[in-house]
């Protein structure tokens, strides 16, 4: 894979997924990020994409899922038996699905919960949420209204700069895409694609819009039911007949889309 040219910051290696000890949800999913990339993991809603994030982050054990195989090494080292603390002191933090905002805290105050495990002192403190506010000026705008009452666009803003406030050098971003305005999407993805370019941070984000997400991304890897079923570079995967036909809703010449069928068999060769 092309990744492997580049040095690699997270590195999941063949690994297996159980919830509550006999749910058997990932099946030996395997993938690379390589530092300063920007990675999408595609699939439709039940593939296992947020597990998949969840595993990287150790946040399973709150919903009794462990990873029972594999191991998940980040910056070299393996990290499956870390606290979900102890890994975003090292750099890699998860913003979840539905941005889980702290409603009733203004957006500054959920900012600054996100600089909770630094030590650097208030200065730095104040200058990354300068820098925040400068990649979210809607932020800056509403930065004393509860978060409650901002916007869906703004509550995803907010998640995303509270990740950056913990000096991150690497997020897991699980569905940013969902739920918003497709312009408010393109202004997210955007924001994405600059923090990637100027402060560096590696991205593997967990997307249904396949179709944004190859843009923005430089590899991708398909999901379907819980197994790796397709990767490559993000060009390649928008060109892929298949990948255009099942996730981007256009058919090949003389061939019908799938996106308007509610039922269909894979082809055999997805699993080759």
């Amino acid at each position: 894979m092309s990744e492997t040219s580049a040095s690699t910051i997270l590195s999941v290696n063949n690994i297996e997924v159980i919830y509550n000890h006999v749910i058997l949800v990932l099946k030996g999913v395997s993938l690379t990020v390589p530092e300063g990339g920007i990675v999408a993991l595609l699939g439709a809603n039940g593939a296992g994409k947020t597990t998949t994030l969840k595993a990287v982050s150790n946040l399973l054990g709150a919903e009794r899922g462990d990873v029972t195989k594999g191991s998940i090494v980040f910056k070299g080292e393996e990290v499956q038996s870390l606290s979900p603390n102890d890994l975003v002191k090292r750099g890699c933090i998860q913003v979840m699905e539905g941005r889980h905002c702290f409603g009733h805290l203004s957006i500054e105050e959920n900012l600054l919960t996100g600089a909770f495990t630094r030590r650097d002192g208030a200065a730095a403190i104040r200058e990354d949420l300068e820098k925040v506010y400068a990649y979210f000026p809607r932020l800056r705008e509403r930065r004393s209204s509860q978060a409650g009452y901002t916007s869906g666009g703004e509550q995803q803003m907010c998640a995303i700069g509270r990740a950056l406030m913990s000096k991150p050098n690497m997020i897991l971003l699980d569905e940013p895409s969902m739920g918003l305005a497709p312009q408010l999407v393109e202004e997210i993805f955007e924001i994405v694609k600059e923090l990637n370019q100027k402060e560096g941070v590696s991205f593997l984000l967990a997307e249904q819009n396949t179709n944004v997400a190859l843009r923005y991304a430089t590899y991708g890897y398909i999901l379907e039911s819980g197994r790796i079923v397709l990767d490559g570079d993000a060009k390649a995967l928008r060109e892929n007949e298949d990948v255009k036909e099942f996730y981007l809703g256009v058919g090949g010449e003389g061939r019908k889309s799938f996106r308007n069928v509610k039922h269909y068999k894979r082809r055999k060769r997805w699993l080759a």
